[in-house]
């Protein structure tokens, strides 16, 4: 069977991190610029190659502030790193849905992640193109790619977990 390409549709996906605030709540942000293909030799998507990358300049957690404070040296260091990869080691199925291995690049590190994929389905739009898509989970620790800035409040308190949620949404277009 024929390689068959697929590229990330912007348009029709998001990408968000969940991270805690002082322990007790939760802040979402989002990247508003990336893009991505997939590869497969499969109609089932199995062993399909993933590659995806952020632009950190493009970070928004609605608060502008914040968001300078994230893209400094503090933390992604946007000037000197200005994207965040992921290239797929495996992609895999797991029931129903699927295991999508990885590594990520942050900063200058890259390491290993498994990330969970939920298979949405494949669909028409109204302009004749095949989309499929896909919601993809997984868990990092900041830490680990030397976003290790910490704030303590006062009280003792810590201002930013060190657990970091991945939630993306993503649409794929298939290339004729």
């Amino acid at each position: 069977m024929a390689t068959t390409k697929w590229v990330l549709d912007p348009t029709h996906s998001e990408v968000q991190f969940k991270v805690k605030h002082l322990v007790i709540s939760t802040v979402t942000g989002s990247f508003k610029t990336f893009e991505g293909s997939l590869e497969t030799d499969n109609e089932d998507f199995t062993d399909a190659k993933v590659e995806f990358s952020l632009d950190v300049d493009s970070i928004d957690t609605t608060q502008s502030q914040r968001d300078e404070h994230l893209k400094s040296a503090d933390f992604f260091d946007a000037a000197t790193h200005p994207k965040i990869t992921f290239k797929s080691t495996s992609f895999t199925k797991d029931g129903d849905d699927y295991k999508l291995n990885g590594l990520v690049t942050i900063k200058d590190v890259t390491k290993p992640i498994t990330l969970n994929v939920e298979h949405g389905g494949i669909a028409g739009d109204f302009y004749g193109n095949t989309k499929a898509g896909f919601e993809v989970s997984g868990k990092i620790n900041r830490k680990e790619f030397g976003l290790t800035w910490d704030g303590v409040t006062e009280a003792g308190s810590i201002v930013v977990g060190e657990d970091i949620k991945l939630i993306a949404n993503v649409q794929f277009a298939k290339q004729a």
